[in-house]
């Protein structure tokens, strides 16, 4: 017997390795949809600039539209965003953009607001953004280099050129907040939500 209680299922709308990741380990079972949406285009149109409700916008767009299609079905929706004071950051393309990224982040702290969504046939029934602060080191070009050397072709999946749970822990000094906000999932508040509706059975 799982622990999902709902009589329809529960939907991811990512494909991200890490929340499936989340989910997963959590002993919840579900299926993962991607979302089709433009994402940067939603973005512009909004005319927003706060990280936190940027993330929670995408994370809106992303649980609706999945769970349009979907009827009564329990929609999860996420999104993350970066910022370096008022600089927002998105994923970079390729090596050459990490790298620039990285040395726009090295000796500096920067903001991760997480936002997760939660939509029923169409409908978002709960909402959160949680945020944590990473300091990362004082990084040298050599020291640079050699961590894309091995990072590979990983540094264009995650924005800031990163991946915290990987190679990535070696270029921070200190964080401040959770690990389920910095891997783009508020895990806690989501299942805190999920046992007040007495849709998982602990």
């Amino acid at each position: 017997m799982g622990l999902w209680l709902g009589k329809s299922s529960l939907i991811l709308a990512s494909q991200s390795s890490a929340r499936k990741m989340l989910l997963a380990n959590a002993g919840l079972e579900f299926k993962a949809i991607t979302a089709d949406i433009d994402e940067r285009g939603i973005q512009a149109a909004s005319g927003l600039s706060s990280p936190g409700e940027i993330a929670l916008l995408l994370a809106r767009e992303k649980a609706t539209a999945v769970s349009a299609n979907h009827a009564g079905s329990t929609v999860i929706g996420a999104d993350q965003t970066l910022a370096l004071g008022d600089r927002l950051f998105n994923k970079p393309a390729g090596r050459s953009q990490a790298l620039a990224q990285l040395r726009d982040l090295s000796g500096k702290c920067h903001e991760l607001n997480s936002a997760v969504a939660i939509a029923r046939d169409g409908e978002i029934i709960f909402e959160d953004v949680s945020v944590a602060r990473l300091s990362m080191r004082q990084m040298t070009e050599a020291e640079l280099s050699a961590y894309l050397d091995v990072a590979g072709d990983a540094v264009a999946t995650s924005v800031g050129g990163y991946q915290l749970e990987s190679l990535g822990i070696h270029l921070f000094e200190r964080i401040e907040g959770d690990h389920f906000t910095i891997l783009g999932l508020p895990l806690l508040p989501l299942l805190a939500f999920l046992r007040r509706e007495r849709l998982v059975a602990v």
